[in-house]
């Protein structure tokens, strides 16, 4: 700092202002520095940075899932995809963290109090986690991927989430198949521990117009393709006359199109299918998949943009925050 000084003509507090983004520098003086920056090659000292403005510069990116359901769906690639770049364009850091047991959560719960981050976008949190709760504890800003419902989630301050409208998504859904004749209707859903997977459930009632649908025509494929599988595999099994399958996410759906074609059953001949998320698979199945398309990528991008707001770093900063649900919306193709 004291050679850009010298190579600049100001002091170092000047330097300090214009590498630290303060204010009351001439325009002039500030790219006499930073010219001399370039020049030098300057890399200012993160450590020492942080012990002034006490901000990091990165933030958690915490996933409440294994590390290899992470990076075997789509979903989560896309996700990371748009917080990344919301990120970078803010020059902030992303730090990655997973929940692989249960003991982790202590431990992620130790690195966000210790001051190593200065927030957290937090998502795919099953019921009863304690994360949140450990976030709100030492007062770390925190936006969450889906709804929140957790207790005291309905509390003033509410906490800032981003979600898509995943009960009408699942309406849209199952209506499209009810206007195609189809009247045995069932449903793959997701762990009825998250948010997500509940509301879909509850989009699926609502467009039948029942409380309590047949239980054999409700099957929990875990989010995985693998579990779609098999789902599909117990819904033949308990109804056999079924003839449409609503399945709330695309990589289960993967799994239960595997299984109507081992069994023999054409598609959408003898059993429509309808998907969600409408990532890149859904176009490439056989038949093409129809899907409620959510736009995850922006999702992401969102919450990051969130974040940075309550960090003061965005462009919008000091603008008051609030939740964003995002719109669903039925993508056609020939699986129905």
């Amino acid at each position: 700092m004291e050679a850009v000084a010298a190579r600049a003509g100001v002091s170092r507090a000047t330097v300090s202002r214009v590498v630290n983004g303060g204010t009351g520098v001439r325009d002039a003086v500030r790219e006499r520095v930073r010219r001399a920056v370039d020049e030098l090659g300057y890399v200012p000292n993160s450590a020492a940075r942080s012990l002034v403005t006490r901000r990091t510069g990165a933030v958690a990116v915490v996933i409440g899932e294994p590390e290899t359901r992470v990076f075997s769906d789509p979903f989560f690639g896309r996700q990371l995809r748009g917080i990344s770049r919301e990120l970078s364009a803010a020059d902030t850091q992303l730090l990655l963290l997973f929940v692989q047991h249960r003991d982790d959560h202590a431990r992620i719960g130790r690195y966000l109090a210790a001051g190593h981050v200065d927030g957290a976008l937090m998502f795919s949190l099953h019921d009863g986690d304690p994360l949140p709760a450990m976030a709100e504890r030492c007062q770390l800003p925190t936006v969450y991927g889906g709804r929140p419902d957790w207790p005291g989630a309905d509390r003033a301050p509410r906490p800032l989430f981003v979600d898509t409208d995943n009960r009408d998504g699942a309406r849209q859904a199952v209506r499209h198949l009810l206007d195609r004749g189809r009247r045995r209707i069932a449903v793959i859903t997701g762990p009825l521990d998250q948010t997500s997977a509940l509301d879909r459930l509850d989009g699926y009632r609502d467009a039948l117009g029942v409380a309590d649908p047949d239980p054999r025509l409700i099957a929990d494929g875990g989010f995985t393709a693998e579990g779609g599988e098999r789902a599909m595999a117990r819904l033949l099994a308990a109804a056999p006359d079924l003839d449409a399958v609503f399945v709330c996410s695309d990589l289960m759906a993967s799994g239960a199109l595997r299984t109507l074609r081992a069994q023999g059953r054409r598609v959408p001949g003898d059993v429509a299918v309808v998907g969600y998320d409408d990532l890149e698979p859904a176009a490439w199945a056989d038949p093409p998949l129809t899907t409620v398309r959510q736009d995850v990528e922006e999702m992401g991008r969102l919450m990051a943009r969130l974040l940075l707001r309550r960090l003061g770093a965005g462009p919008e900063a000091g603008e008051e925050l609030a939740p964003v649900i995002t719109a669903a919306r039925l993508v056609v193709r020939e699986s129905s």
